[in-house]
């Protein structure tokens, strides 16, 4: 017991730290799919690509055969997704993060499948995959 009383502060630090790296893993919202994952995924013709970037983003380079919806208007405009409720849906953004609230969104509104691709068009692009204007 007196070693416990003794390295109370230790005990906390250890605790307070594996808090700190179990922070990143509780936070995540959804399904995260890494390039390859979403590639492989693209390239069975089962998956729909959502991209929830403004237009003018879009227009400037986009995944190609990518759906664009902003994420402002998603809620609204859902309902154009319903006919790909059977399909995987990868949705994209500039890095991953607004993609991850997207993914919330359609999970709320009865879509299984839904991935966010995980550091978005930046991660895509920067690996060199293809991309539409």
């Amino acid at each position: 017991m007196e070693f416990i009383i003794n390295n109370i502060w230790l005990f906390g630090l250890v605790i307070l730290s594996g808090g700190a790296l179990l922070w990143p893993v509780l936070q995540r919202r959804g399904t995260k799919v890494s390039l390859l994952q979403a590639t492989q995924m693209i390239n069975q013709g089962k998956t729909i690509i959502l991209d929830v970037r403004d237009p003018a983003e879009f227009a400037a380079g986009h995944v190609r055969e990518a759906k664009n919806i902003p994420l402002k208007e998603l809620p609204k405009r859902v309902g154009e997704l319903d006919r790909f409720k059977s399909k995987s849906v990868i949705i994209v953004c500039a890095t991953g993060v607004q993609s991850s609230k997207a993914a919330a969104q359609l999970k709320n509104a009865g879509f299984n499948g839904v991935y966010s691709l995980n550091g978005g068009l930046a991660a895509w692009q920067a690996q060199g995959l293809p991309i539409a204007k």
